[in-house]
């Protein structure tokens, strides 16, 4: 099961429960983090009784349902500036971090055996590196036997924050793609066959031989996607892995305002340069305090007890020196009474 059929079984199970829909925590947005808050709310209902309506639709239509005042809550991988939130009246935080990966679908090569680094990929995403053999993948895989096929690039047409993610990496590793495409939740993409979420790209990838994609390292697991291993800012090649995160997530600094931070292409020798975190919006005026205030207890729980459930996911949980400053920025900022 998928892990867009596994919110429709939600969703079914919610319109099932009939008056319990009125309880449950309602939200929307980034599919980045769908498998962990699938699961998180999976154990809390049957610890509490209590159920969250999660719409994983991407963080671009997140942001924009939490603006519209239509959930509880919005969640984005694209982190908004201090300013925008000041402007919009919202309070954000960071609730876990994760990996994302290059997917790709050749026949005879292996997860971890295919090695990229950025100024390739970004090439291969601007058209460029349009065959598997192309030199500048050969000199990074000498010993690998690589076809001389075309490469079909699948990509995000949703407003996404992994796609806002990875194009930031691009950008930050390649002027000219830079120059020419820029980073964004939705940009002009050079080449490639959209596919809407993270679900639907590694479906795309996993039924189109030669192909290439991105995704959070979950969905490149859950459907058995081969990845590629990453020259990253150091020069070392590395495996995504939870070692690998944590790295690159080391580099972050949590106390600047609305806890603003963008952790790809950090430095040092072991970190995933495709590390990013994923946040929560909520309104620091809400319309609706009771709603809010069960939001914040889901949050709390997540924090408090969700740690293992989301190392099993190989998403890296917020360090409680954070969490402990995100309550009191609950506290402050958040107005439930």
């Amino acid at each position: 099961m998928n892990f867009r059929t596994m919110a429709l079984a939600a969703a079914a199970a919610v319109a099932m429960a009939g008056s319990a829909v009125a309880a449950d925590i309602t939200g929307a947005g980034a599919t980045f983090p769908f498998p962990i808050y699938s699961k998180w709310a999976d154990a809390y209902k049957k610890e509490t009784g209590n159920g969250l309506n999660y719409q994983s639709i991407g963080s671009g239509a997140g942001i924009k349902q939490i603006q519209a005042k239509t959930v509880t809550f919005g969640a984005s991988d694209i982190p908004l500036t201090a300013e925008d939130l000041k402007k919009d009246g919202l309070v954000q935080w960071p609730m876990v971090m994760g990996g994302i990966v290059a997917v790709f679908n050749v026949e005879g090569i292996a997860t971890g055996e295919l090695v990229l680094d950025g100024t390739t990929l970004a090439d291969i995403f601007l058209g460029k590196v349009s065959k598997w053999d192309d030199a500048a993948i050969k000199k990074l895989n000498p010993n690998l036997k690589l076809p001389s096929t075309a490469i079909t690039v699948v990509r995000r047409s949703d407003g996404s924050g992994t796609t806002f993610n990875f194009t930031n990496y691009l950008s930050k590793v390649s002027a000219e793609w830079k120059t020419k495409v820029g980073s964004d939740a939705s940009v002009e993409w050079p080449v490639g066959v959209g596919a809407r979420g993270n679900d639907g790209v590694a479906g795309n990838v996993g039924q189109t031989k030669n192909s290439i994609g991105y995704v959070e390292y979950a969905y490149a697991k859950q459907n058995k996607l081969t990845f590629a291993a990453m020259a990253n800012k150091a020069g070392k090649v590395v495996k995504p892995t939870v070692e690998a995160f944590q790295a690159a997530a080391s580099n972050a600094d949590w106390s600047v305002p609305g806890y603003y931070q963008i952790l790809t292409d950090q430095p040092g020798d072991k970190s995933w340069p495709l590390t990013a975190a994923t946040f929560i919006l909520m309104y620091a005026q809400p319309q609706d305090k009771a709603a809010s205030s069960e939001a914040l207890k889901f949050f709390d729980w997540a924090f408090k007890s969700g740690d293992k459930m989301a190392e099993e996911l190989d998403f890296i949980p917020m360090p409680a020196a954070v969490t402990d400053r995100i309550r009191k920025t609950w506290e402050a900022d958040i107005k439930t009474k």
